[in-house]
């Protein structure tokens, strides 16, 4: 029988292990093939996984059996990098991108409290209705302003560009480096990152951690370390407790530090795509400070000016930081800032998976603790708007209102909006809280907002 050549586009089962270190063979695409002395590799992408789980992997792995070929599809001449077209640069697909039109829920106007028929409720919010209808009080709001999910209008060129998944390059959808030495940490990035194709070749790729400059070998950054006199980023700091600072960086002022904070992150970060203009951005890095000096931790992006009221563009705690408090407390700080500047603000979507997850539990533990604090009036149950939540917050009236959705806490009883507040959530809610250790001290803030709009091109 006469061997199958297995092509980019085919798709099989392919060998993996899950979670639970256990086999499973799901779908995948064959992206890439490569022959290295004595066998092929196959580059695959599990379908349904996200991207970061792609790998090269050996023929052994692969279901023959299941094996499909890619289906032909008529090429229709077009222009503008479409179908048919020259293909594009990815510098030239970094800027044909799309904005999502979010849906977003109106909020309800204050009203009088009443109790709930069965008494559970512990804590009341009553709102009048714009609509006499019933609230869609099901779990994940999946249409809400924090889905990931839009409906595309017009391209645009400002904040951190959604990539416009259908004109993916095949070289932008495989990793293209292997490590990233970062001062004590080696890192394995998730995603394509551009940098220049001659370091794409190198087993590890080594970059200084206080100026993020990216060199070849180890030797190169020795050398580059007697010369580089930075020990924090660039930028003022702007808060410090402990061992937690933060700086601000003006993408006009600092273009390579911010170049090359955008060429690490983009290895982490898959629905942003990379922003070669930074002087329309301002970004701020978490760092943890030691002997040898002020370690980036994670950092975000925010426009100068936002027409959207975005107020991050892109956010990103890195890999050996995650899972210890640091992401929710960079969203913190975000919130901080938007308080000083007297607006309300919300991250700019489609937000990743880690993300959506990230900010959703950090809206529900802040409009939580608000709801928890209130105090009864004249022995009345005590009253909110969905407006007061917002100011308290700086947490924008949307996601306010799709937050209170997934917690399914929204009730209509009688005409009326009503949130209860079950024994389970709160139980929930105080467990949360005593594992979040690190917060914010708004009193080690020493920021003062710019007018972005009277200082010309920034």
């Amino acid at each position: 029988m006469a061997q199958v050549d297995v092509v980019e586009g085919c798709r099989l089962p392919v060998l993996r292990k899950n979670q639970e270190n256990e086999d499973e063979w799901p779908l995948a695409e064959i992206l890439s093939v490569k022959e290295i002395p004595g066998r092929k590799l196959y580059y695959v992408h599990y379908i349904d996984f996200n991207k970061r789980l792609d790998e090269w992997v050996t023929p052994d792995r692969l279901d023959m059996k299941k094996l499909q070929f890619p289906k032909k599809e008529a090429k229709t001449p077009t222009k503008n990098g479409l179908p048919g077209s020259r293909p594009s640069s990815p510098e030239r697909e970094v800027r044909k991108s799309l904005d999502l039109n979010l849906q977003t829920a109106t909020a309800p106007s204050r009203g009088k409290t009443l109790p709930t028929p069965n008494g559970t409720a512990r804590r009341l919010m009553a709102s009048q209705p714009g609509r006499k209808r019933k609230a869609n009080c099901g779990g994940t709001d999946e249409d809400s302003q924090d889905s990931s999910d839009g409906i595309p209008s017009a391209p645009r060129m400002t904040g951190s560009l959604v990539s416009d998944r259908s004109h993916d390059d095949i070289v932008t959808r495989m990793k293209n480096i292997d490590c990233i030495e970062l001062g004590r940490h080696r890192l394995k990035p998730w995603y394509f990152s551009p940098y220049p194709q001659e370091l794409t070749t190198l087993p590890v790729l080594y970059l200084c951690e206080f100026c993020l400059k990216y060199l070849k070998s180890l030797k190169c950054l020795q050398r580059h370390l007697t010369k580089c006199n930075l020990r924090h980023p660039p930028g003022n700091e702007i808060y410090r407790k402990g061992t937690i600072s933060f700086f601000e960086i003006d993408g006009r002022k600092n273009k390579t530090y911010s170049q090359n904070l955008c060429l690490l992150a983009k290895c982490f970060l898959d629905h942003k795509t990379l922003y070669y203009d930074t002087d329309p951005f301002l970004f701020y890095v978490m760092t943890e400070y030691d002997s040898k000096g002020f370690h980036i931790v994670g950092y975000f992006s925010k426009e100068k000016e936002s027409t959207e009221d975005y107020n991050v563009a892109c956010i990103l705690t890195l890999p050996p930081y995650q899972r210890r408090g640091y992401g929710k407390l960079l969203i913190e700080f975000s919130y901080e800032l938007s308080k000083v500047e007297g607006k309300t603000g919300t991250p700019e979507k489609p937000l990743s998976d880690l993300g959506l997850l990230s900010y959703r539990s950090y809206w529900s533990q802040t409009i939580l603790e608000i709801l928890m604090d209130l105090k009864p009036d004249n022995g009345e149950r005590p009253q909110i708007t969905i407006n007061e939540i917002s100011e308290i917050t700086s947490v924008k009236k949307e996601d306010v209102i799709s937050t209170l959705q997934y917690l399914n806490l929204i009730n209509y009883y009688k005409g009326q909006y009503i949130l209860t507040l079950s024994e389970d959530i709160v139980d929930g809610h105080e467990r949360a809280m005593q594992k979040r250790h690190l917060r914010i001290d708004p009193k080690c803030l020493h920021f003062t907002p710019k007018d972005w709009s009277k200082r010309g091109k920034w």
